[in-house]
């Protein structure tokens, strides 16, 4: 990709997620997202209606008036996004591909954290941990991530989201707020999902392609694994073939939800023909 065009991209990514953020986004991933607990702040006089257990007693018999103790939230976070940078992220059968929402959606994010003073940091990943971006605050910050996702070619082009997961826990000691973003076209992942939201605070996203839960009609179409590489000839034409394929898709979702829900997961799914704005309020105003 050409210099010029990249930038291109990357402003016109940058000018729709500041403003989403800046418009719907900013008040929903305040409260979404908690800071880590109340710090003292000032004392002041007390006045009708403070709770009485936040009076400061030694400031009180110093001025012999009543005074309390006034408490603001400890908002300084750290948001880790886990991304899925395997082969089958290119997929999209309509104008977006699945790794270019994993981008918008990820910058969304961004943005949102640091206007709210968070720090952000990136895993990308295959089967392997592609690159780690330490959590950092500020705009350039942002822009780079973003750059990264853009134009960053993984050695791999296999899932191992369990990997992930191991080295967020191995290498973010203070507790995140982390949101893996994935098709989640993988298995075994199960345990590594348990220990990980024992430390962090995970959030699941899944992306996916309407022609990945259903066939159109069209006879015989050859198919190729992103991932693999490997090909296989399809009649599309016969229903038990259609019915047969997204029924494994609605299966295999299904069991992701469960998994995911039992563990205490929030989770939600987007697809590439839909906005991801819904989803994501919905998302936000459950935590919330």
């Amino acid at each position: 990709m050409e210099t010029t065009e990249l930038l291109k991209r990357v402003r016109k990514i940058e000018i729709k997620s500041k403003g989403l953020t800046q418009q719907i986004f900013a008040g929903q991933y305040h409260s979404a997202f908690k800071g880590r607990g109340m710090a003292f702040s000032e004392v002041r006089e007390y006045q009708y209606g403070d709770d009485i257990r936040n009076i400061d007693w030694n400031v009180t018999a110093r001025f012999n008036h009543p005074y309390v103790k006034i408490f603001e939230e400890e908002r300084e976070l750290t948001v880790m996004l886990l991304i899925d940078v395997s082969g089958s992220r290119e997929f999209g059968s309509r104008s977006v591909l699945k790794k270019n929402m994993i981008t918008e959606l990820s910058a969304v994010l961004s943005f949102s954290a640091i206007q709210n003073n968070d720090k952000v940091g990136v895993i990308m990943f295959s089967d392997k941990i592609e690159k780690f971006i330490p959590p950092k605050k500020g705009r350039q910050h942002i822009l780079r991530i973003i750059r990264e996702l853009i134009y960053f070619v993984p050695g791999s082009r296999s899932t191992n989201i369990a990997e992930a997961l191991r080295y967020l826990t191995n290498v973010i000691k203070k507790r995140s707020i982390a949101f893996l973003i994935s098709d989640f076209i993988d298995r075994n992942f199960e345990e590594a999902i348990r220990i990980a939201n024992r430390k962090h605070d995970l959030v699941g996203i899944k992306i996916y392609d309407t022609r990945e839960r259903e066939l159109p009609s069209i006879g015989l179409i050859k198919l190729k694994d992103a991932e693999t590489g490997e090909y296989v000839w399809v009649d599309s034409s016969n229903r038990f073939i259609r019915d047969s394929y997204k029924n494994s898709f609605d299966v295999r979702s299904h069991q992701l939800n469960e998994s995911l829900t039992r563990e205490g997961v929030d989770f939600i799914s987007i697809s590439t023909g839909e906005d991801y704005i819904k989803p994501l309020i919905t998302l936000f105003k459950r935590r919330s």
